[in-house]
């Protein structure tokens, strides 16, 4: 069994240890968990590009050593020409091609609200030029090509290869690139060489801004320079409830952190303590059943929302709730959201200070779209919207989409503090549900917990089928037990990505931190 790795300074967990080793150099240099995290979530745009990068969004969930949690929501909201005449009577928003890129890319300006916050908390903050070095080395001079990139660009080939820049960019020699072959990025070097002369905000307001737009009008993309120009970060105050083992944090809408937090309130009152395998299983699907339907009932875009979303967490409501599960019998329910490729990445410094964050281009390769010149792969997240002028997630121009990203963290009753997470669309909920109540419920091995096998209600790539899927280390008793309470279980291979690239940090009370990446990635956790 692989232990986890702990040490006393400094630790960083990512689904790709070049990034990990990128966070731990700033760490090593003196730069705190924030100014590590911009340096793993730049490596990681390069090393992982079909499953985030610069024309995406991401999330920050911030946890000071003493104090409240910060919150970052760093997506962008869809075109000012992104309307229902822009899709000429068409039944729902492709997920492939220019008409899906229809939203700003908020990561960016997440890293640069991040370094505000690490000023704020330090009085300085190292140069982006040392923050963003590795991430250009690795664009200019090359990387190995994962398995996992060259298997999602073979798998999803015929939807990608003829998008605009998607060829040049992603198969030399238009070929497959083999996994271990050296894999360049020019352009996206080049790109983020101008965010480290003229500034991150450059991205939104300057001649990098200018060229974004241009570009994508050009493409017929629905975003403006002045969309780009309007965009920034913005700050909230993270959803969190009252656990049994502590206070839990999590992000507020768009995402559906809601959903993360609900099943861990709901199975709060279920004993999870003493579940054995199936019972675990069972209970937290059928959490996750409700929970999905406070989703679908109420999340959209914040100013959209008519409903307060903390009071949907309150352990009365959350009681009632779990008193809906039969422990003898699964519940029918309706459909998720699908499948999403994301990165979720954690760091931890000696100060205490914790990072908790996830970065995406929701689909694999997002809408295939790169920009011209650029390297910078456009995201898909609008193809969320829905079509139907009735529908909660109606399209609207500067309306921010449904997102399933949604970073974890909690502060324990004993005094440790733990940073975890996931990508995988509806999975992340479920796989952070696995973990917690694994590890601080049930008293698993940290390590053990994020390696063991885990399980998806919903869809995976290509699927239409919304069953309960189990990775195939599960014993034969607990698919067949799981049948009889009526589940519709279906086998996936013994170590999947369709259950996420998970991992977690834990600060102890004696300050020594550990981390645990998970095996189905090519992560690691790396400290000092």
């Amino acid at each position: 069994m692989i232990q986890s790795n702990l040490a006393p300074l400094g630790m960083a967990v990512t689904p790709h240890h070049l990034a990990s080793e990128s966070a731990l150099a700033i760490l090593r240099e003196g730069g705190n968990a924030i100014e590590a995290m911009v340096a793993a979530a730049a490596t990681i745009a390069v090393v992982y590009p079909h499953m985030n990068g610069l024309g995406g969004d991401g999330f920050w969930l911030i946890m000071p050593p003493q104090g409240d949690p910060v919150a970052i929501d760093a997506s962008g909201a869809a075109g000012s020409l992104a309307d229902f005449a822009f899709y000429g009577g068409a039944a729902a928003i492709p997920h492939r091609g220019p008409k899906s890129a229809l939203t700003v890319a908020g990561t960016v300006s997440g890293w640069s609200e991040a370094l505000t916050i690490a000023n704020e908390l330090s009085g300085a903050v190292m140069p982006v030029s040392r923050l963003l070095a590795d991430a250009i080395r690795y664009a200019a001079d090359g990387i190995p090509v994962t398995q996992s990139q060259s298997t999602a660009t073979a798998g999803k080939y015929h939807e990608l290869a003829a998008q605009p820049g998607f060829a040049a960019a992603f198969l030399p020699d238009g070929e497959v690139p083999r996994a271990g072959s050296r894999f360049t990025q020019p352009a996206l070097a080049n790109t983020l060489g101008i965010l480290t002369e003229q500034g991150l905000d450059s991205f939104y307001r300057g001649s990098l801004a200018n060229r974004l737009a241009a570009e994508m009008s050009a493409l017929g993309m629905p975003i403006t320079l002045e969309d780009l120009n309007k965009h920034r970060a913005k700050r909230r105050k993270p959803l969190s409830i009252r656990h049994e083992y502590g206070e839990v944090f999590n992000m507020t809408p768009p995402t559906q952190g809601l959903v993360s937090l609900a099943i861990l309130g709901i199975t709060n009152h279920l004993n999870m303590a003493e579940a054995d395998e199936v019972q675990t299983v069972h209970r937290i699907v059928e959490a996750t059943k409700l929970a999905f339907g406070l989703r679908d009932r109420y999340i959209t875009d914040p100013l959209h929302m008519r409903e307060e979303i903390q009071a949907l967490l309150d352990s009365d409501q959350l009681e009632t709730l779990a008193g809906q599960i039969s422990d003898s019998r699964a519940a029918g329910w309706g459909t998720g959201k699908g499948p999403g490729d994301t990165v979720w990445m954690g760091v931890m410094d000696s100060s205490g200070l914790a990072v908790s964050f996830i970065q995406s281009i929701y689909h694999e390769f997002g809408s295939g779209v790169v920009l011209p010149g650029t390297g910078i792969t456009w995201q898909n997240r609008g193809a969320a919207f829905s079509l139907d002028p009735e529908h909660l997630l109606a399209l609207a121009p500067g309306k921010q989409p449904f997102h399933t990203l949604n970073p974890a963290a909690a502060r324990l009753n004993d005094g440790r503090t733990m940073v975890y997470g996931s990508m995988g669309g509806d999975g992340q909920p479920q796989t952070q549900a696995a973990i917690f109540t694994r590890h601080v419920v049930q008293g698993m091995p940290l390590q053990q917990c994020v390696s063991a096998p885990r399980w998806l209600l919903g869809r995976t790539w290509g699927q239409a089928s919304d069953s309960l899927k189990l990775e195939g280390r599960f014993s034969a008793a607990t698919f067949t037990r799981l049948r009889e309470l009526g589940h519709e279980v279906e086998a996936l291979e013994d170590f999947s990505e369709a259950v996420g690239h998970a991992g977690a940090i834990v600060r102890h009370t004696n300050g020594m931190l550990e981390g645990a990446s998970d095996p189905r990635s090519n992560g690691s956790a790396a400290g000092f």
